[in-house]
């Protein structure tokens, strides 16, 4: 990933602590990867937003949404605050379904991350959909920066990346993953720790153990595939190989070792479940960094 690789770095902003927080991400990212920062905010149609019932007690809802809309464009002309010199804003204020327009505008204008915590447009879109950013995470074609605690984010300034995870499965994405952690730490001077996690299933059956011997090879082999799969990307790395719950895991290492963002991989399009495998949602309500999702 060169410096060029962040150009367009999409803030939805829904005007919540967690999203400032996520905006200092996206300032800190795109001021050393020499990108713009998109601040995004979807109106939703008082029809969405409301109820039919509720929404006809306005006598007119088109003046209504204009009335939102100049209303949001000037608070999102205020956000986030102080803006850095060096980093070039732009605010864009749309009408629609908040996760289908981020999503849409994403691909429309070669968004190249989208950074979102991971919840923040209410409990009533919650409820019906899921959270904002789980439709996002399923739909869009780049990668989202996200996680849990994007209120706690310091300062753009103050943010560092010095150790960066990248969780693996030995599936179809480990190298994508690979790849994009590696470089994303080779960026920032970070170090590089990639894991690997053995699920139960693998060394047990309901209350029976497979044999000790078993677990020693099915580790032997998981860090024999990547070590293999770092050379022949020519990446740099520590590998741990744990065994637990994946997400556990993954979480728990994030913890010890003081992780900076955490690499994980969504899958592939299609299917009943999308895009965004049960792991990878588990690591990311989880995490105690951000967690980037490729």
């Amino acid at each position: 990933m060169s410096p060029k690789m962040l150009p367009r770095i999409l803030v939805p902003v829904e005007f919540s602590p967690r999203c400032h927080g996520a905006a200092q991400y996206g300032e800190a990212l795109a001021r050393h990867f020499h990108g713009e920062v998109i601040l995004l905010h979807v109106v939703i149609p008082p029809f969405a937003q409301f109820g039919s019932l509720e929404a006809m007690a306005f006598s007119n809802a088109e003046s209504m949404i204009e009335e939102l809309v100049s209303q949001r464009t000037a608070a999102l002309d205020a956000f986030p605050g102080q803006e850095p010199a060096d980093v070039p804003f732009r605010r864009v204020v749309l009408e629609g379904d908040p996760a289908q327009a981020i999503a849409d505008y994403a691909s429309a204008e070669n968004v190249t991350m989208i950074v979102m915590p991971t919840h923040g447009y209410g409990p009533f879109r919650r409820f019906l959909l899921g959270s904002v950013t789980a439709k996002v995470l399923h739909d869009a074609h780049c990668p989202v920066w996200t996680g849990p605690h994007m209120e706690q984010a310091p300062d753009y300034s103050a943010i560092r990346f010095r150790r960066i995870l990248c969780a693996v499965d030995l599936g179809l994405q480990t190298r994508q993953v690979m790849c994009w952690g590696a470089t994303f730490a080779k960026e920032e001077g970070a170090e590089l720790i990639v894991v690997y996690a053995i699920p139960p299933s693998a060394t047990r059956m309901g209350g029976f153990y497979f044999d000790p011997d078993w677990r020693i090879e099915i580790t032997h082999q998981a860090r024999e595939r990547i070590e293999f799969l770092m050379s022949d990307m020519q990446i740099n790395g520590t590998v741990r190989i744990e065994q637990g719950e994946v997400a556990e895991c993954v979480d728990q290492v994030a913890a010890e070792i003081h992780a900076d963002a955490v690499v994980v991989g969504r899958g592939r399009a299609g299917g009943m479940l999308g895009r965004l495998p049960t792991n990878a949602y588990a690591i990311i309500r989880r995490a105690p960094c951000p967690v980037v999702a490729i």
